[in-house]
């Protein structure tokens, strides 16, 4: 799917950061690598070693597992990743056509409000930082709950027929359908 196949009515729209706009194995997999190499120095344990305990954890047992077996949740949400964190092709290029079109570009994201804005700042956007405004569904209350969009709404004088939310998750399934706000799953572009 692209841009030219959406509604031409619709004036903004939503994204979630996490599988939509990147994949957030990018991050973590960073975040992995820091730790193992603090652990490396500070407990002369094998860096590599530990980074592929981490990344082995994550995909066996999932992210969740990774943290309760090591004390690094501060790590997790304010590191400094050596490498930018890049857009999906495909989405860089909606976001690109959006903006040319001069509709709006938001992102409603759950998680961590200071981990989320950490891997905002840390994208690599092309520019296209000028034109999103960001939301975090957990200073409001998680998504599905609408109420994020509900504020979304009434800040930018916008209509629930204005919108469509471009989502990866039944959470964001969720809130759209009970928000009553058109959505289309990630991968239908990716």
């Amino acid at each position: 799917m692209k841009y030219s196949d959406l509604d031409k009515r619709k004036k903004a729209f939503i994204f979630e950061l996490d599988n939509v706009l990147y994949p957030e194995k990018d991050y973590l997999y960073q975040v992995y690598y820091l730790f193992a190499a603090l652990m490396e120095y500070t407990e002369l344990i094998d860096a590599k070693t530990a980074t592929d305990v981490m990344i082995n954890t994550y995909n066996t047992e999932g992210k969740g597992l990774v943290f309760d077996r090591g004390n690094f949740d501060q790590l997790f949400v304010t590191a400094k990743l050596p490498l930018k964190l890049l857009l999906y092709e495909n989405m860089l290029n909606l976001l690109q056509e959006i903006v040319i079109d001069r509709k709006k570009l938001f992102i409603v994201t759950n998680g961590s409000p200071l981990q989320q804005l950490n891997k905002i700042k840390q994208t690599e956007w092309h520019g296209l930082e000028n034109y999103l405004t960001a939301y975090f569904a957990d200073e409001v209350a998680a998504k599905p709950e609408p109420d994020v969009i509900h504020v979304l709404l009434k800040d930018h004088d916008l209509l629930r027929r204005d919108i469509l939310m471009i989502e990866n998750s039944e959470t964001d399934r969720l809130c759209a359908e009970v928000c009553g706000i058109d959505y289309i799953n990630a991968g239908e572009f990716l």
